[in-house]
């Protein structure tokens, strides 16, 4: 789906109010009606990830950790059915999952003293279960449940569908009989930057010629496409010639300015292919 830019400020604006929560979530939805549950939660968890990154450093004051974990030990033991501490994240605009990792390694601490492993806290963050405090495992695992935007579980569902999505268009070149090389293979030959899909025959794409494609599970805002511009899309432009990114869940449309340089955006898979044969000499 492509939103223009306007309308996207318009949803983003809206984001600031909510967290990261199934019933925020819900109101997204209620609110822009038009677009998609995965296109409002990838815009939702680009704009979320954004505000994060500009307040952690307040959360990360050492005087504050110690606020947030003395409170959490008097609310636990005054309210000990209650979800306590996603219930301060909530109040204090902080991820579920990043106050969890704050105040359980607060509490490893209190425990190990100050040479404990980030292994450890690591593990006990995957597995709530290891944490050797009953109440605090279970408010842990709220949190991470909860948390759509952070945590470990979220890693874990957006691995899956960037790899579900990887498989969803090689299915589709495989339906087109398109010959390639992904990933896992260019890397066998060599390759350390690759795209993810290197079609061994080029094809044009609504009048560009594409010679690699590459897959993002995600919304292309502003911020992200820039990133990839750089670090990514650039270097496979310059080594493998034009090529095609597909962003599954949208993009706003005014990114899609690099065509005639040789980068065409599309939110499917191009449904008007035409396969470039290669040329043959003559005798």
């Amino acid at each position: 789906m492509r939103i223009c830019r306007t309308e996207y400020k318009t949803i983003a604006r809206y984001t600031e109010q909510l967290r990261p929560t199934r019933q925020c979530m819900k109101m997204l939805k209620e609110k822009f009606p038009n677009h998609s549950q995965s296109t409002l939660l990838s815009i939702f968890s680009l704009e979320y990830q954004k505000r994060m990154k500009r307040t952690i450093s307040k959360h990360h004051a050492p005087d504050v950790i110690e606020a947030y974990y003395q409170r959490y030990l008097t609310e636990a033991k005054k309210r000990p059915s209650s979800p306590v501490l996603l219930e301060m994240a909530n109040e204090v605009d902080l991820s579920p999952a990043l106050l969890a990792r704050l105040v359980v390694e607060r509490f490893v601490q209190e425990q190990e003293g100050t040479a404990f492993s980030k292994q450890v806290l690591n593990n006990m963050l995957r597995e709530p279960s290891l944490i050797p405090d009953l109440p605090l495992a279970n408010h842990v695992a709220q949190c991470t449940i909860n948390d759509c935007c952070y945590g470990p579980l979220v890693d874990c569902i957006k691995h899956a569908i960037g790899q579900e999505h990887e498989v969803l268009l090689r299915d589709k070149l495989s339906e087109k009989n398109l010959s390639f090389l992904d990933e896992n293979q260019l890397r066998a030959k060599g390759y350390d930057k690759t795209p993810d899909i290197i079609l061994e025959v080029p094809i044009a794409v609504e009048g560009h010629m594409v010679h690699w494609i590459e897959s993002k599970a995600s919304f292309g805002d502003d911020h992200s496409h820039r990133t990839y511009l750089n670090e990514q899309f650039w270097s496979y432009w310059n080594r493998f010639g034009p090529g095609l990114v597909i962003y599954w869940y949208g993009f706003i449309s005014e990114l899609d300015c690099q065509r005639d340089r040789g980068i065409l955006l599309k939110d499917c898979f191009p449904s008007d292919i035409v396969t470039l044969c290669p040329r043959t000499s003559q005798s």
